[in-house]
């Protein structure tokens, strides 16, 4: 690895010295927001950003439940009125059918608003206006000459109750508990307020009139139940109390899916937010192994490669802090990008490299393969980068890099206020060393013979050169492959 950044020789300018060290600095801040931020989350609390795309996350979910609900309307009007043209006679369908438009269109415009700002308010209006003129369509006979010349009470004995039931789904479709329980009350409200209407009427036949000793034949009140104009009110005191015992039960049902669904949305944005700090895999397998011991440690064969950006610590000299930050930025931008369409887990960044394994968390038998595949891969996205800054006037950025593969310890390392999920073990001194090594040896990508073949024949065809190597601090050399 090139030298720390912010390490000035004697000879250099005082001015280098101090850009490389407000460099150092500002890199050394952003790692410790991030800790602190990391820290936050896992005490169990999301910083203010995040709640605020949690809350962005819930509403997209509740404006897809109101598109959905307003589907189902569509959708169940459609069959309604149908079914009304097959069971009643021409003309006067064309009346319910006119009621079933005029249903459709109060549905409509609390849908269109549904982005104002008091969309749920007018959602809730309307709501008591479709509930008016269900009851209404239900109690009152047509207009004369279009209904049949019955006495209005017995209207009151059909099952078209049942429809208003159907609002009650609509409302669950929206995930807000408020909306079944507003929805339940002004159905029972606006029905029990049609019933006595008509059950007050001076035409109306009641037992409480017909009864004065408070006892009547079965015969006599079986024709008095028959008699056209009765109304009694146990039918609708059952209907009351049904509709309340389903509205509680629906609500419930729905606020128990709303607290599964924001537990969702935030486990969503938890994991998105994490997986800014470490590697999308380990955000996965930290979400979803948090209580099964994650981290715990344990022996794995993982290929491990490190890169470095040759001689950043010169170019950055003649930078200047925001350009040398801006390139520092550029560089890991691209290469997190390249590890992780890889599959591979950015272990750590080490101020101009990173270090990032293959096959630590998937247990897939190609990490290898992957950690080559990653390395040429990264050298040809600096390739297009290099094209790009050159054309610009600015200088190319050379990165090394070194692959080995073996047997490691990988899991949680660190004290209780802060832990690290990295490998532990020969190979990564090793695929440290190689891409050392590759300013010795004139190439871009030095690869143990380990790597190579467990890489495969399509891998080894990529290198160039094989050769013995003596890596410091050993006695034995090793078989190297390079690719220039």
């Amino acid at each position: 690895m090139s030298e720390p950044i912010a390490a000035a020789a004697p000879h250099q300018p005082r001015a280098s010295g101090f850009a490389r060290a407000t460099l150092a600095r500002a890199l050394v801040f952003r790692a410790g927001l991030r800790v602190a931020r990391l820290r936050h989350w896992l005490a169990g609390r999301l910083p203010p950003r995040a709640r605020g795309r949690l809350a962005e996350n819930v509403r997209s979910a509740e404006l897809a439940g109101l598109a959905f609900a307003f589907r189902a309307r569509a959708i169940a009007i459609v069959v309604v009125s149908l079914w009304l043209l097959v069971l009643v006679p021409w003309p006067r369908d064309l009346y319910y059918l006119a009621a079933a438009g005029l249903f459709f269109i109060l549905g409509t415009i609390p849908y269109a608003l549904r982005k104002a700002r008091r969309a749920w308010a007018i959602k809730l209006a309307f709501t008591v206006l479709d509930v008016a003129l269900m009851t209404a369509v239900i109690i009152l006979p047509p207009p004369a000459g279009l209904g049949i010349d019955w006495p209005i009470q017995t209207r009151l004995r059909t099952p078209e109750f049942l429809y208003l039931l159907l609002l009650l789904g609509e409302a669950a479709l929206t995930y807000r508990p408020l909306a079944v329980l507003w929805t339940g009350t002004w159905i029972a409200a606006i029905w029990s307020l049609g019933v006595w209407l008509v059950y007050r009427r001076e035409d109306s036949v009641r037992f409480a009139d017909i009864v004065h000793d408070g006892s009547l034949s079965a015969e006599a009140a079986l024709r008095v139940f028959l008699d056209p104009a009765f109304v009694g009110l146990t039918p609708a005191w059952t209907q009351g109390i049904a509709t309340g015992l389903f509205t509680l039960l629906l609500a419930i049902a729905v606020w128990r899916g709303r607290g599964l669904l924001l537990a969702q949305v935030r486990a969503e944005v938890v994991r998105a937010d994490l997986a800014r700090y470490v590697s999308p895999d380990v955000a996965d397998a930290l979400t979803a192994r948090a209580h099964a011991g994650f981290g715990a440690p344990q022996t794995r064969v993982v290929a491990v490669l490190f890169a470095d950006v040759v001689g950043f610590t010169g170019m950055s000299e003649g930078l200047g802090p925001e350009r040398a930050f801006a390139l520092l930025r550029g560089f890991r931008e691209r290469s997190c990008k390249v590890v992780f369409r890889h599959a591979g887990t950015l272990d750590k960044f080490l101020g101009d490299g990173f270090m990032a394994t293959f096959g630590g968390l998937d247990g897939r038998g190609d990490a290898a393969a992957r950690a080559v595949a990653c390395a040429l891969d990264l050298q040809h996205e600096i390739d297009a980068w290099n094209a790009k800054r050159q054309a610009r006037g600015a200088e190319p950025v050379r990165v090394a890099v070194g692959v080995h593969c073996g047997p490691v310890v990988i899991g949680n390392i660190g004290a209780d206020q802060r832990v690290e999920f990295t490998v532990i073990g020969d190979v990564v001194n090793v695929a440290s060393r190689l891409e050392a090594a590759t300013r010795e040896l004139g190439g871009r990508i030095v690869a143990s013979e380990a790597c190579v073949t467990a890489a495969g024949p399509q891998a080894a065809g990529r290198f160039t050169r094989t050769l013995p190597l003596t890596l410091r601090g050993r006695s034995q050399p090793i078989t190297v492959h390079v690719a220039e």
